[in-house]
């Protein structure tokens, strides 16, 4: 048995809002599965080898419920832009470069590795229409020690001169995608890209792949005005947007929707009701002029809510910075809001970005028994202070601001990825 032992001040969400931590203790995983929090050490494991970090913080890595990972090389591009003038600007011409293998190698390689560096462990992520890409793309996260989920996107309209599927070809590349999958941390999902890229014969086609092969899905809702009009004219069928996923069997509670900046009462109740999961990617909202997202209405409501980076829509791959993210939108909705609603906490936000995704990977918030290793240790001790703080000040501190340099461990499925 494979037993490791973690020592430093543990913190880790097990409820929305609340902060369970333990100075000075010891979090102990047995073959990469956590076996308990102590406050000393147990007697059974006196002989065993103890990895010490004193002072630092041990907390809960990150889990990243919505990125692309083909946008990497174009981080911080084109933040002038709306959605659909953003997308045909850059997005589609960077994503249609991965056709060049080599070039994916490289960019996924560095992409993998910086996520580890980061601190996320847990990720869900597009990857682009080409089916050697992502299976690149899969391999770079397996070999980095990233688990999760990618999926080779969907899109047979409104891509472009250089970046269009047919039908048909959607429909062969991803089953030809889907007999290679065979990776033991990186699994695959069901992905059309949005409803505006995706004709109704080939919504149906995926949603019956996804049923036949009991594959999660994700895409994306009512993230901006301009997409909402657009979804209207080609479905004109439909009410609301979600009902253009639910009529081909792309609304379950194994679906993540990103953004919902501007779903109504009626559309966050068909969420809730099916189970669906809503991704909060507030820096990307803000920065392609979005929207503010109803977060705290949602979390209210029921909703199942995660956090995700976004990029390259959002600039920062950092989950810090985008916990941080999701608190000041929270807060400026709010005052849109006439101060109805209330703002996230720091605490709240970390669960979002953390324990919150632990059901979709079929598990338990925070560090419980059972659940697979996932920590990052973190350093805080160059950064100013005039007194002495608590450690529930230190975090708080530390979510916002992280000494260049802090991470100094990561651990994914109970192994170390990352150190320095």
């Amino acid at each position: 048995m494979e037993t490791l032992i973690i020592k430093g001040n543990i913190i880790s969400a097990a409820e929305f809002g609340e902060l369970e931590i333990t100075e000075n203790g010891y979090l102990i995983a047995e073959n990469g599965k956590i076996k308990g929090i102590y406050q000393e050490l147990p007697r059974e494991y006196e002989e065993s080898k103890v990895e010490d970090y004193g002072d630092a913080l041990v907390m809960q890595s990150f889990a990243d419920m919505h990125l692309h990972a083909p946008q990497y090389p174009m981080l911080g591009m084109g933040m002038d832009m709306p959605l659909l003038e953003w997308l045909n600007t850059y997005t589609f011409p960077t994503e249609a470069c991965f056709k060049d293998q080599d070039f994916a190698r490289r960019a996924y390689h560095r992409l993998a590795r910086e996520l580890a560096a980061k601190g996320t462990t847990r990720v869900c992520m597009f990857s682009s229409i080409h089916r050697e890409a992502t299976l690149i793309l899969m391999e770079e996260l397996e070999n980095a020690g990233i688990t999760g989920y990618v999926g080779k996107v969907n899109m047979d309209r409104n891509g472009g001169v250089n970046y269009q599927e047919t039908t048909e070809e959607s429909i062969s590349e991803t089953v030809k995608w889907l007999e290679r999958c065979n990776f033991e941390h990186i699994k695959p999902m069901i992905t059309p890209r949005f409803t505006p890229s995706c004709s109704n014969e080939l919504m149906q086609e995926l949603g019956r792949i996804a049923k036949e092969k009991n594959l999660p899905i994700q895409s994306h809702l009512s993230e901006n005005t301009g997409e909402l009009d657009m979804v209207k004219k080609l479905h004109p069928d439909c009410a609301q947007y979600w009902e253009t996923y639910q009529k081909y069997g792309l609304w379950n509670d194994r679906t993540l929707m990103a953004h919902c900046v501007w779903s109504d009462d009626r559309e966050r109740k068909a969420i809730k009701d099916a189970g669906v999961w809503a991704v909060h990617c507030a820096a990307s909202n803000e920065n392609l002029v979005s929207g503010y997202a109803p977060v705290r209405v949602m979390v209210n409501e029921g909703v199942n809510v995660v956090l995700g980076s976004d990029i390259a829509g959002g600039d920062h791959l950092s989950m810090f910075k985008n916990i941080t993210a999701a608190i000041r939108a929270s807060k400026a909705r709010r005052i849109l809001d006439d101060w109805k609603t209330e703002f996230l906490s720091v605490e709240e936000a970390f669960y979002l970005g953390t324990s919150a995704a632990a059901p979709f990977f079929g598990e338990k918030p925070g560090f419980a028994p059972g659940n697979a290793l996932h920590a990052l240790v973190l350093e805080d001790f160059s950064l100013p202070s005039v007194r002495p703080l608590s450690v529930r000040e230190r975090f708080g501190r530390a979510i916002y601001r992280r000494e260049h340099g802090g991470i100094r461990a990561v651990y994914s499925e109970g192994k170390k990825i990352f150190s320095k």
